[in-house]
């Protein structure tokens, strides 16, 4: 067996109202929406930290600054791509990405398809090697107040 590491990621960010709303490359129709430097996309910049911290390549900040214009406004599945290339480039490979969202709304299940879909292009990697899930924080603090959203990530990666 070769070497293998696994990487936990997490994210938040602030929902705005009258802002778009991106999850896991699909634009969602909501009354508010993440916001950031970048697109905002939560499960993608947990996603980023997981697979970055998994080969020891430090975060998602490092590499993609909030105070660089370059990633202003950036979609994250361009920033998932060159995680991507930068673990292919120390020799690992992907092995399965597990992730969970914590929102109270939108509802998230009729769109996790097209989620697994954009990021499994984006990551070179099976959509079956993709699980999104979703819960809600039972009303309780800032994501039941509807004033932000989450995101965690787990993944696998194996040396080449």
């Amino acid at each position: 067996m070769g070497k293998i590491r696994i990487g936990f990621g997490f994210d938040v960010h602030q929902l705005k109202d009258s802002h778009p709303f991106v999850l896991g490359g699909v634009n969602l129709q909501h009354h508010s929406g993440a916001y950031g430097h970048s697109d905002a996309d939560v499960l993608l910049h947990a996603i980023c930290d997981a697979l970055l911290g998994a080969a020891n390549l430090r975060d998602i900040g490092f590499h993609f600054s909030n105070t660089d214009e370059r990633w202003k406004g950036i979609s994250s599945l361009i920033l998932l791509q060159h995680v991507v290339a930068l673990l292919t480039d120390k020799g690992w490979s992907i092995g399965n990405i597990d992730a969970m969202v914590c929102l109270e709304a939108p509802k998230i299940n009729p769109h996790i398809p097209a989620m697994k879909t954009h990021i499994a292009i984006a990551a070179g990697i099976d959509e079956d090697d993709i699980a999104i899930k979703a819960t809600t924080n039972e009303k309780l603090g800032f994501i039941g107040r509807e004033e932000g959203v989450a995101a965690y990530a787990v993944c696998l990666i194996e040396r080449n």
